[in-house]
């Protein structure tokens, strides 16, 4: 049975309940449950939308609802089918049944596959949700999140729905077709975007929740879906520089002296950070004052340098730590469903940031200890959780068990951080977390690509990883420049590697210097925070002279390229676009930029072809249309056609529109702009 209810379409068809409602522009809003109601919006993606004149039309067995661009047609047998304003298909469900609706292309069938399928996990008022889609042939599909491939394009890609160290599961998809899908669901699970079928898969949930929007552009696609689920602050000046991080600073004395380095030579650092066990115990929230005697005066003076400390906060906590009985007693702790709590991480267990009291209580730590001494920006590690294993069935949180609502952990933990500084009166609010889901940028989100190793292979990766991010509406990303695993100072491969992937930092949204170097440091002591091992030297000197002058080049034009990069942020804030993007997110209608996956655009005037592998000096390099200047030696070019991009080992090929802001900027830069 179909009816209307406001501008909501209703089906009632036995056990499933099926609604349609318009949610933002050219957008609808998909739920389905076998339950006998929907269940509360607390974990949604969705912020609530404007209200909006929806059309409904119901004909006996089927209905019709238009929400701008995009139509919704229900068949007689409820199957969902979606078309633009013109009348193309742009998606519809997978239906193999003897019943398949009137009008249908295809011949029943005696397979008895229909598109929702709802399995009931034994003993509990959940499912295991399976919902098919038909695959489109030729079909393009971006976004997803983070994950360690080099693919961009994610069609034919089988992709875990869970968090992980160094994978993010962020699931917005962005079609070539014209249409981009949220699938507004915590669970754990997996999609696959299969030649044959395209089949999402949650493995505990009580419930269909999806949105779909449809737009003439990626940029509109984009901007609608940013509206749907929220937009980045504009991120402050201090985030737009050069970044200085390492694992670990061991002492206050370390890190001031690096700082005062870096002052003395006139290379500008906005951010230095303090890593992780810097304190008595984790859980503590607090600096161990033998090897951090002053921290408010290590503040100020980084402060009177241009510098603000970044310091590192886990989710861990220790047996030992002074928090550890007290959170136990009021529940603001993960529990495991069987055995000890203690064990979850090494001797640690998680805090629980789902709980609303749990997230003040170690925010009001946080910022007793850190934030009233002038400390206003954090590392929020650890932030998937990463439990040992990833034994998804063995953790439960306040809101429901990981199963059901696991993938949420990352925004929560980017909640409790910018609720608490919001209340402070803090405003451009900004902090590092290791993962993220749909809606974490709102929070002031920035994502780094975790602890990927440092090698060509991996930084790779990282180009399909942050391209993919910025599509599912996380502008705000960045690498460990160099990678985190590996990498001694001293071996010539490994400096080849990081100069390309320094170059390639400097056009990323947050340009970050970090890393686990080899040769390792001993720890200073067997107790808090002397007890862990230290990497070696990781500053932009630590690699030889000709490392360093081309560090320093780039930095450089970071600096000249600030007022473009400000505009970038503002666009983030304000319409979602992401700074780095796929070519086609700017050349839409040029069919070969579609099937470009190791270029991108830094912001609508810079076209950047990073260096991908060992040995490379030369590459192809394909420019759209327009007129293309080399920022490494002035060389103007039509585009439309490929070109040969020198690469020397001092530099990546990078183009810039003629005549734009950003060209007469870099050109001013010692190194670039000369023929």
């Amino acid at each position: 049975m179909l009816r209307q209810e406001g501008n909501k379409l209703y089906r009632r068809n036995d056990k499933e309940l099926l609604l349609i409602e318009p949610w933002g522009k050219n957008s609808l809003r998909i739920r389905a449950t076998q339950r006998h109601e929907f269940i509360s919006d607390d974990n949604s993606a969705l912020l609530l939308p404007e209200s909006s004149d929806a059309k409904i039309a119901i004909r006996g067995k089927q209905a019709e609802i238009t929400n701008g661009k995009i139509t919704c047609i229900v068949t007689d047998t409820g199957v969902l089918r979606f078309t633009n304003q013109k009348g193309e298909l742009l998606l519809e469900e997978y239906d193999r049944t003897r019943d398949m609706y009137e009008g249908s292309d295809k011949f029943a069938s005696a397979l008895e596959i229909v598109p929702r399928t709802f399995q009931p996990r034994s003993g509990a008022d959940n499912y295991k949700l399976t919902y098919r889609l038909e695959a489109n042939p030729g079909e393009k599909l971006y976004g997803m999140g983070q994950y360690q491939q080099p693919y961009l394009d994610v069609k034919g890609c089988v992709i875990e729905l869970a968090q992980r160290n160094s994978q993010a599961s962020v699931p917005f998809v962005l079609s070539n077709k014209g249409y981009g899908v949220l699938w507004n669901n915590p669970a754990i699970g997996h999609v696959t975007f299969g030649k044959n079928v395209t089949e999402w898969v949650a493995e505990s949930t009580k419930q269909l929740d999806y949105w779909i929007t449809a737009g003439d552009t990626p940029a509109e696609i984009e901007e609608a879906y940013a509206d749907a689920t929220g937009k980045v602050p504009m991120m402050p000046e201090y985030g737009m520089g050069f970044w200085q991080c390492k694992l670990r600073y061991q002492t206050q004395d370390e890190i001031l002296e690096v700082a005062r380095e870096y002052h003395r030579r006139g290379i500008p650092v906005n951010v230095i950070v303090v890593d992780f066990f810097h304190w008595p115990h984790q859980g503590d929230w607090k600096f161990d004052l033998d090897y951090w005697p002053d921290p408010a005066a290590m503040v100020r003076e980084l402060k009177e340098m241009g510098m603000e400390l970044m310091v590192s906060v886990w989710p861990t906590v220790d047996g030992e730590s002074e928090n550890y009985e007290e959170m136990r007693e009021l529940g603001y702790l993960t529990r495991s469903e069987y055995g000890k709590r203690l064990g979850q991480l090494g001797d640690a267990c998680i805090i629980d940031v789902t709980h609303p009291d749990g997230r003040k209580y170690v925010w009001d730590k946080i910022k007793k200890n850190y934030y009233d001494l002038g400390i206003k920006i954090f590392w929020l590690d650890e932030a998937e959780p990463e439990f040992t294993g990833y034994e998804f069935e063995h953790y439960r949180y306040y809101l429901g068990a990981d199963m059901e609502v696991g993938n949420l952990f990352p925004k929560y933990y980017a909640r409790m951080a910018y609720e608490g500084m919001e209340a402070e009166g803090q405003t451009n609010i900004v902090n590092l977390l290791r993962c993220a889901w749909a809606g974490s940028q709102k929070y002031g989100a920035l994502v780094w690509s975790g602890d990927i190793d440092s090698s060509f292979r991996a930084l790779r990766n990282q180009l399909a990883a942050g391209l993919n991010m910025g599509i599912s509406g996380i502008p705000w990303w960045t690498t460990d420049i160099g990678g985190f695993h590996g990498g001694n100072i001293y071996d010539e491969a490994f400096k080849e590697c990081f100069v390309r992937w320094f170059a390639f930092g400097a056009f990323c949204p947050v340009m970050r210097l970090h890393g686990f170097r080899e040769p390792f440091k001993e720890p200073l002591g067997t107790t808090g925070g002397g007890k862990h091992i230290s990497g070696a030297e990781n500053e932009i000197w630590s690699y030889g002279d000709r490392v360093y002058e081309i560090c320093r080049k780039y930095i450089e034009l970071r600096e000249a390229m600030r007022p473009y990069i400000r505009e970038l942020m503002a666009a983030a804030h304000e319409k979602g676009t992401p700074l780095m993007r796929p070519l086609f997110y700017d050349y839409p209608e040029d069919e070969k930029v579609w099937e470009i996956e190791d270029q991108y655009m830094f912001g609508p005037d810079l076209l950047v072809a990073p260096i991908l592998y060992e040995g490379l000096r030369e590459r192809q390099v394909y420019l759209p249309k327009g007129q293309w200047v080399n920022i490494n030696d002035g060389t103007e070019y039509e585009g439309g056609q490929i070109i040969k991009g020198a690469a020397p080992y001092e530099a990546i090929p990078v183009y810039v529109k003629a005549g734009s802001a950003v060209a007469k900027a870099i050109e001013a830069v010692p190194g670039f702009g000369k023929a």
